[in-house]
């Protein structure tokens, strides 16, 4: 499966589709704080376990920080 991931083409072996969360784990996003875009749409967390990136999706994975 291809897809684009933070603007960089990826190739995710052995896979038709995967879910957001085994995205995260796969490429050790390990940040508490992050917000996933697929294809321009947010995903709420919780719904990384049903959400599934197939072949040509367009995935952004936002690192969130706060400061003042």
């Amino acid at each position: 499966m291809k897809i684009q991931l933070n603007n960089r083409s990826e190739i995710i072996e052995n896979h038709d589709r995967i879910t957001v969360n085994q995205l995260l784990e796969l490429k050790k996003f390990t940040y508490k704080m992050l917000m996933v875009r697929i294809n321009d749409s947010t995903i709420k967390r919780d719904e990384y376990n049903n959400t599934y990136i197939k072949d040509g999706d367009k995935v952004a994975v936002i690192h969130l920080m706060t400061g003042g």
